[in-house]
């Protein structure tokens, strides 16, 4: 019996970009973008108030797991800018982790120290923690933007050779 869809939610700036690396990794079956961790209800291009740009990630547990998910993560947004990513400036870009139960969060938590720990950015990571709340689709052109806009901006690049270690107690 095959086991039951997973849902990650995970804000790296401009979700355009981030749906269109992450749509392509083994086991993810579905992605949308929209806005989260935030103040407004209902939330839209035009009025998300605080709320992070964000992608929603169904995946099959039996072909990737919530930790490969966050290491590709890691790889292709910079965790150490607080509320940016390349251009992209303020709270809308910020970096951000919305578990969905506490194991998650445990996961979160030990891939950060990883993460802090490898030295493969200039900084600490200033990515968030929470806890899932509402998530509001955006907009149908926001869905797919780069498959229906190949040359697009973006601001997400898989980093070359990149892999995150284990850190080592010590």
């Amino acid at each position: 019996m095959a086991a039951q869809t997973q849902r990650a939610v995970l804000a790296g700036g401009c979700f355009w970009g981030m749906e269109e690396l992450v749509r392509r990794l083994p086991g993810v079956t579905g992605t949308r973008v929209g806005y989260t961790g935030g103040d407004v209800p209902n939330a839209t291009y035009r009025n998300h108030g605080t709320h992070a740009e964000a992608i929603e990630i169904l995946f099959d547990p039996e072909k990737t797991d919530y930790r490969a998910l966050l290491e590709f993560f890691f790889q292709i947004h910079d965790p150490s800018t607080k509320n940016r990513q390349g251009n992209d400036i303020g709270l809308s870009y910020r970096s951000a982790i919305y578990y969905v139960d506490d194991e998650q969060k445990r996961i979160a938590e030990d891939t950060i120290a990883d993460v802090d720990a490898s030295g493969l950015w200039p900084g600490k990571v200033v990515t968030e923690v929470e806890p899932i709340g509402p998530f509001w689709q955006a907009e149908p052109e926001h869905q797919d933007y780069l498959q229906r806009y190949p040359d697009g901006y973006t601001c997400h690049f898989p980093r070359p050779g990149w892999r995150l270690p284990a850190r080592t107690e010590g």
